[in-house]
């Protein structure tokens, strides 16, 4: 979920995007002053995109301070020339004005015209507002994102596999979750989450009664969410993750599993493993959509960075290749063996 912060253009900017329209400028600088969305520089074209990119951005960039740069390119659209759109965002920006540059960008192409802006970047470091920079991230957007190590043992299962002959003797079994009833106080937790009353709910199996209950229901900071997490009992965690990513303010739900080992009775890992599945068909059932699910040893794990990897992993555009071990160091030259004479 995105949400706008209401911060919207001034008049003078709402001119300026007007004309840009004509093609009369190269590069638009928008910053947030005063709850506004102030044009607070403009460059117009000089001689092709990529010969005015680095001339004209470089100077519009402050080391510490976020601001939006449209850039026109020499590509049309179907109404008029196309727009890229660098959100620069440094890391040294506070928490404040990461969420609102994040929030607003979707005002900010909404009042400039988003069918004029083809291409976004959201930058971080100053190399990355380089024309450089910009090809980097074509290319990278054109590579296929790497598989995981599943997905590449699925690969290589497929390549080798042998079909096996099914016949009507063949048995398939297999085991259906088990579906525990949520309490009634379980229920109306859920349901104040999503009116935005909490953004966090843990909840456990009261394993006599096979029922589920919530056991904790509030607003927790990121940073206290480990200490949340019981070291000595399995429990389900829901919790709204809010972040930034690519420029863009997120709300995520993310469905945590949290088993400290063998610290728990057999019967209560065995439990909570068999209702995970349908405890989440639940949660869809109330309109709980989780981006993701994870599987915990430890509350320790809920970091911020463990969260933004889980949810946005980063694509590698360079896989090094595989370096054949080399063999004994003395194991002497290779034997030749003669083949037998057949008799």
């Amino acid at each position: 979920m995105s949400h706008q912060t209401g911060i919207k253009a001034n008049e003078k900017s709402l001119k300026v995007f007007g004309k840009a329209k004509s093609g009369k400028f190269r590069v638009i600088k928008v910053s947030i002053e005063n709850e506004e969305l102030c044009v607070t520089d403009t460059a117009e074209v000089k001689k092709d995109w990529e010969k005015d990119f680095d001339k004209l951005i470089t100077p519009l960039i402050e080391e510490n301070v976020p601001c939006y740069i449209l850039y026109r390119l020499d590509t049309k659209t179907q109404v008029g020339p196309a727009w890229l759109l660098i959100s620069w965002v440094p890391d040294t920006a506070t928490i404040r004005q990461k969420m609102v540059y994040a929030s607003t960008k979707a005002t900010l192409k909404q009042e400039f015209g988003s069918a004029h802006i083809t291409e976004e970047i959201h930058a971080t470091s100053q190399d990355e507002t380089t024309l450089e920079g910009y090809k980097r991230h074509k290319r990278a957007i054109a590579s296929p994102a790497p598989l995981t190590t599943r997905e590449e043992e699925l690969a290589e299962l497929r390549r080798v596999e042998v079909n096996t002959d099914i016949n009507t003797e063949s048995r398939h079994q297999t085991l259906g979750g088990l579906s525990c009833p949520l309490s009634e106080a379980a229920k109306q937790a859920i349901q104040d989450v999503l009116r935005g009353s909490y953004d966090y709910l843990q909840f456990r199996i009261d394993l006599e009664a096979e029922q589920i209950h919530v056991s904790h229901a509030g607003v927790v900071a990121l940073s206290d969410l480990p200490k949340h997490v019981p070291d000595d009992h399995a429990r389900y965690h829901l919790y709204l993750f809010k972040h930034t990513h690519e420029g863009d303010y997120l709300e995520s739900y993310v469905f945590v599993y949290s088993m400290p080992g063998y610290s728990c009775s057999v019967r209560e890992r065995m439990m909570y493993s068999s209702c995970k599945a349908p405890f989440l068909e639940t949660l869809q059932s109330y309109g709980i959509d989780v981006a993701k699910k994870l599987e915990i040893d430890s509350g320790s794990e809920l970091t911020e960075e463990f969260l933004q990897e889980e949810l946005h992993p980063k694509k590698m555009l360079h896989r090094p290749a595989f370096a054949k071990p080399k063999g004994p160091p003395n194991r002497g030259a290779r034997r030749l063996t003669k083949p037998q004479e057949q008799s």
